[in-house]
């Protein structure tokens, strides 16, 4: 079996490792090609060109890059073509994958699947139609997605995220974290400033500032930055500038295993977090930290993109388990001040904590937490497709070999409600 992928953020990285390690489980002579990181490339790709030239957001961000991304699209779309895969597995990064899969559906047959539903239901919701005209599956990650997908005509599966079937520290791991560092029984305030350096250098500043009225109030608290691999110097750099002399978890020269290890006691140490807008919200939850959300961008690219939204919320906490419980500040709204109130407030305030503790619960529950994971859920829908009448040539083989087993742990999708 011949799967070509395509990922282009450390999210859609992890996302490709644990499918390949799904299918190869299914299929042991699954060979792989494409583009991915260094996960990705662990379980056996050797990547087309670095991944992180696609790790762009932001309309305005990407314009100076424009041709040369138009120039990787064409390429990828040769090299699928030119390799005949079985499937091609599209994740995330809907700009460019997407435009992939229609030069290859142009031409060609080869079975496309999109792993990562667009948030239609939020904003631009016109793209599912769009998709449906080059991909023929969708594997999404929130329970509620399926019936979008399927309402613009293609088959979608609500496969888990990924974020339950991480590991979480144990006491043991948490208190040596603390030991280590020299923080001790102190409260901590974990700061996640993204892990883009747009991100980082718009969103640094600001969270430093409002850190200064939360530690003033709060002078045993000690702030805790675990940075990612590609912005360590920008952050390490921004928390020069931070009060409360903070603790920048650098992953650079550690082993991926050793950096997350520590990430993930980091999380379980923390009382209370800060972060910056996306999926690290899921991880916050995974770790029954109690957060606060927020995020700015371009001026242009937010007046453009603010227009769009369709929900009062787009953190996914708060989306999945349909209660706004995380205050968020996004865009003109992202400012000290109002920040640092609002981390005071859950900070001091017992049944705001609750309130998000048992919003945190319900969402880990409707993601799939104690079900089969992911990423194996994830490989057993690409064959199950791939087995269905149809130009497929392991159609027939994959039908005989793969047989579905029994009924799905996971919530049913037709009975998820709209958020």
């Amino acid at each position: 079996m011949k799967v070509f992928l395509i990922a282009g953020e450390a999210s859609g990285d992890k996302l490709g490792a644990a499918l390949m390690a799904g299918l190869k489980e299914l299929v042991p002579d699954a060979v792989f090609d494409g583009v991915g990181g260094p996960l990705m490339q662990a379980e056996g790709m050797a990547s087309r060109f670095p991944m992180e030239e696609l790790s762009l957001f932001g309309i305005v961000e990407v314009l100076p890059k424009y041709r040369h991304l138009k120039r990787r699209i064409a390429e990828m779309a040769r090299a699928v073509t030119d390799t005949k895969p079985d499937v091609l597995v599209t994740i995330d990064s809907p700009d460019f994958c997407l435009r992939v899969a229609r030069l290859v559906k142009a031409v060609s047959n080869v079975r496309t699947v999109h792993y990562v539903a667009p948030s239609v239901w939020a904003w631009r919701s016109g793209r599912a139609a769009k998709m449906a005209n080059c991909m023929d599956q969708v594997l999404a990650l929130l329970p509620f997605e399926p019936a979008y997908m399927q309402a613009a005509g293609m088959a979608c599966d609500f496969v888990g995220h990924p974020v339950v079937a991480e590991p979480q520290a144990s006491a043991s791991e948490t208190a040596s974290f603390r030991a280590q560092t020299g923080i001790g029984d102190a409260p901590i305030l974990l700061v996640l400033p993204g892990s883009r350096r747009g991100e980082v250098g718009r969103l640094a500043p600001v969270f430093g500032e409002a850190l200064r009225p939360v530690l003033a109030a709060h002078p045993a608290m000690r702030v805790v930055l675990p940075a990612a691999a590609p912005v360590a110097s920008a952050v390490i750099k921004a928390a020069g500038n931070w009060p409360g002399d903070p603790v920048v978890i650098d992953p650079r020269g550690q082993t991926n295993e050793a950096a997350a290890a520590q990430k993930r006691a980091a999380f379980a140490a923390a009382d209370f977090a800060l972060a910056a807008s996306g999926t690290v919200s899921l991880e916050l939850s995974a770790a029954a930290t109690p957060m606060v959300i927020a995020y700015d961008m371009n001026w242009l690219s937010w007046q453009i993109m603010s227009r769009m939204l369709k929900t009062d919320t787009v953190t996914l906490v708060n989306l999945v388990s349909g209660r706004n419980t995380i205050p968020e500040f996004l865009g003109p709204a992202c400012k000290p001040a109002a920040i640092a109130a609002a981390l005071n407030d859950l900070i001091g305030a017992s049944d705001t904590r609750a309130a998000q503790t048992a919003a945190m619960a319900e969402t880990m529950q409707k993601l799939g937490q104690g079900a089969e994971p992911p990423g194996l859920r994830a490989a057993r829908a690409i064959l199950s497709g791939l087995a269905r009448p149809g130009p497929s040539s392991l159609g027939k083989h994959l039908r005989r070999r793969h047989r579905p087993r029994g009924d799905s742990p996971l919530p049913d999708p037709a009975a998820a409600k709209d958020p």
